[in-house]
């Protein structure tokens, strides 16, 4: 076991690494000049030269890139180009809010796929069964921003049950935290968890008919016993794999939610900084969410490997 995480571990780093240069190098081939869009098209040049050296855009990239990536590392995100504010304790606020979001909208999805999964796998001649694969098939359809609008529609604006958006601190007031947390992860769960009932459903099927599951019956176990005692662990390994990729889904997803909801998380800050041409923050938030993906899949490997005997023994 060692061994494989050692050596996932190493590719986690060598993708970060790998992942840092595409993101320097993308932005840094964007045309324009972070000193002209700061200062303005009337800017004297002598004010531009001087302005290139304040942002360091007047050194080699390689030199740049260098600096860039041991800010990013040691927490030293630099200054926004636009506002000349420290980046750093904007983004992790601002990540914070993400993260909130991306928990409970996993949550939500969760708490759907796993039970509409089972009951779909194990249902799957009767009329309850096919209805929840349908219905999880007709969930693929919708966009999460979709979903968001119909929510906000429905129990905002219709019966002013939940606030249409915006965002309070949980440590300011968690009553008021929790209702307009509701909706954005209803939006980002419900897709999701249309997704997850899917690949629970097949996971369960595939497992039901192993030898252990009819061994457990002939000892007395019913159907659903036998599958909750010993088939669901089982069943956990390709649904966890699917869950690590469906968290990479919400995080670009919630860049999209939190626009519809007006919350102050990255996603925001990431289109607030495309729209101002603010090129570091837009750096900065797209590595940030590069190594959260990284970091998710990373994760899921690693559980994948303690839940999977195989796996765990292999050199």
């Amino acid at each position: 076991m060692l061994p494989r995480l050692a050596r996932r571990t190493a590719i986690l780093l060598v993708s970060t690494l790998i992942a840092s240069v595409v993101v320097f190098a993308f932005l840094a081939l964007l045309p324009g000049d972070p000193a002209q869009v700061a200062l303005g098209l009337s800017a004297s040049p002598e004010l531009l030269e001087q302005t290139r050296r304040e942002f360091g855009t007047d050194r080699p990239p390689l030199t740049q890139y260098l600096d860039w990536l041991g800010g990013f590392v040691t927490g030293e995100f630099g200054r926004s180009y636009v506002t000349r504010e420290p980046i750093g304790p904007q983004l992790m606020d601002r990540l914070g809010v993400t993260m909130w979001l991306v928990g409970a909208g996993m949550l939500v999805a969760l708490l759907i796929a796993v039970p509409a999964g089972v009951y779909a796998a194990m249902a799957r001649r009767r009329a309850g069964g096919v209805a929840v694969s349908w219905l999880s098939q007709l969930g693929l359809a919708v966009p999460g921003f979709i979903a968001g609008i119909l929510l906000v529609q429905l129990f905002a604006v219709r019966w002013q049950l939940l606030p249409a958006g915006g965002w309070t601190p949980p440590v300011r007031d968690p009553l008021e935290f929790l209702r307009g947390l509701v909706l954005p992860a209803l939006a980002l769960g419900l897709v999701q968890g249309a997704v997850l009932t899917r690949y629970v459903r097949s996971a369960v099927l595939d497992v039901s008919t192993e030898d252990y599951l009819r061994t457990a019956r002939a000892k007395g176990h019913t159907r659903f016993s036998a599958l909750l005692r010993h088939g669901l662990r089982n069943a956990a390994g390709p649904v966890l794999t699917v869950l690590g990729l469906q968290l990479t889904t919400l995080l670009i997803g919630a860049v999209v939610v939190e626009r519809v909801f007006v919350l102050p998380g990255l996603g925001s800050l990431l289109l607030d900084g495309v729209a101002a041409r603010d090129l570091l923050v837009v750096q900065n938030v797209v590595m940030v969410l590069v190594c959260a993906v990284l970091l998710v899949n990373f994760a899921v490997d690693v559980l994948h490997t303690v839940l999977n005997p195989r796996l765990r023994q292999a050199t």
